[in-house]
């Protein structure tokens, strides 16, 4: 028996009628005593003959008796097999019909949205995809769906229970009024509440996500960078956002610094720090033996500015330089330390083994290098990379010695986000290089060494989004290029 479980076509429909989304399948049942359900089921006899549909209860309770079962069956009772037949008239207690009813519920958003829309705009598929950041759905409808926009929110919102707020992209962010990255929304079903709680990264972010930029793609690729940055090394965030790469950096024991030229990305990227308790650090013994020598604006594990990225970078390459980050205590030792201590108070000794003995170590010196540098600003950010051309060359010019043990042994990296309408990798990769070079100024490292390329994702047919992570060339951080 074959059962017809499509949507039923609505093509046309402009006000969403829930109720016209019903269909009835008429099917054989054999009553099961309850405790013998499970042995029915599984018998040789049967296995072939039960209704095995998506998302539909093959087995359903015996209105005339609760101590029975329905088991709904794929036949009539005509087409069963002999043996089929002689296995039901031993275990079970007869035939009855069944009536299979499904309504709106049963059909996915991509189902639905094909009954309703005019067959030529879903020939190709319907508009069901969307990105969700935290309660809000966001959609980019063509403009041969926009009459029916309200009508796809209020589907979208109905299928999916974990949103209370559709919205639509009016604009895009690559547009030039976009200054912060921003794009216009309009709401097209459920509350106008753009208040946004999410958790990423083991963080918990909060965000007004009208007046900052997010997404919830790149969540992957947040990670692969962060998971790059090791505990105590120094990362300068010129383009931070609310702290996707800033925060998760900071809890994982780097100092941070980052800003957005946003105001309103900025107050959230503090807000953040603060929530998820990185906008201070752990000094250990050494804030404990003269905490007035330390600033406690320095040692924050993030610090948050709202600046111009070109200026940015430039100044917090200056400000490490001239305020050294002092050793800070990684919080697991820490933890172990306080432990080893109140209990050597408690038992009367002087704490003087075990972790108390590892603490004692001469301490890393204070942090005066930029490990990595992160530019998420892929339509324009590599147009700053002209901001790197003699960056170094201050903190040389001040204290030569200084500058050569500091980055004698390793440059910082630099992580840059960009589009390119290259779709071969090392068509791709080669614009990239040409680019980064020309706003440098100079010769970039051997690829595959010292530069590095990574698809992040495709944006358009013909647009995709990579990171050029390259080792910034000391001839063009000290400005001796050419």
């Amino acid at each position: 028996m074959d059962f017809d479980i499509s949507c039923p076509p609505h093509h046309g429909m402009t006000e969403l009628d829930r109720s016209a989304f019903q269909k009835t399948l008429p099917v054989l049942a054999v009553r099961v005593p309850a405790v013998k359900i499970v042995g029915f089921k599984k018998a040789n006899e049967m296995k072939q003959h039960l209704v095995d549909l998506p998302n539909i209860r093959g087995v359903e309770p015996d209105p005339d008796d609760p101590a029975n079962r329905l088991v709904l069956l794929n036949k009539t009772e005509d087409a069963l097999p002999p043996e089929t037949r002689q296995y039901i008239s031993d275990n079970g207690l007869g035939f009855t019909n069944f009536d299979i009813k499904i309504n709106y519920d049963y059909w996915s958003t991509n189902e639905i949205l094909k009954s309703v829309l005019p067959q030529e705009l879903v020939a190709d598929g319907a508009p069901a995809s969307f990105a969700a950041t935290g309660h809000i759905a966001h959609l980019n409808l063509r403009d041969e769906y926009l009459p029916y926009k309200h009508l796809i929110g209020k589907i979208v919102l109905d299928k999916n229970k974990n949103l209370r707020t559709v919205v639509n992209k009016v604009n895009t962010i690559d547009d030039h009024d976009s200054e912060f990255r921003v794009f216009k929304m309009e709401v097209i079903a459920g509350e106008p509440d753009f208040n946004v709680v999410l958790n990423e990264s083991d963080c918990s972010f909060v965000f007004d996500f009208s007046k900052v930029y997010w997404n919830s793609r790149l969540q992957a690729e947040h990670k692969r960078l962060i998971d790059m940055f090791q505990p105590g090394e120094v990362i300068v965030d010129g383009f931070a956002g609310v702290g996707p790469f800033a925060v998760p950096a900071a809890k994982k024991g780097c100092y941070v610094m980052g800003s957005d030229l946003n105001p309103e990305s900025a107050a959230a990227l503090q807000g953040n720090a603060e929530r998820n308790k990185v906008s201070a650090m752990s000094l250990g013994r050494e804030w404990e033996a003269q905490p007035d020598a330390y600033d406690l604006q320095v040692t924050s594990r993030l610090r948050v500015s709202c600046k111009d990225g070109r200026v940015f970078i430039r100044e917090a390459v200056q400000e490490i330089w001239d305020n050294p980050i002092p050793f800070s205590e990684p919080s697991n030792l820490a933890k172990k330390r306080a432990k080893e201590e109140r209990r050597a108070r408690e038992s009367g000794t002087d704490g003087s083994r075990g972790i108390g003995r590892e603490v004692e170590a001469p301490l890393p010196p204070p942090r005066r290098r930029v490990d990595h540098f992160v530019m998420n600003l892929p339509a324009t950010a590599i147009e700053f990379l002209d901001a790197y051309r003699g960056v170094l060359a201050p903190l040389k010019e001040k204290d030569p010695a200084a500058f050569e043990e500091v980055y004698e042994d390793r440059m910082p990296m630099v992580h840059c986000y960009a589009f390119t309408r290259e779709l071969d990798v090392s068509s791709a990769g080669a614009d990239l290089r040409k680019r980064a070079e020309e706003y440098l100024g100079g010769a970039l490292g051997v690829d595959g060494e010292d530069v590095h390329y990574h698809l992040v994702r495709d944006v358009a047919p013909h647009k995709r989004m990579y990171c050029i992570s390259f080792r910034l060339p000391k001839d063009i951080a000290l400005g001796v290029v050419g």
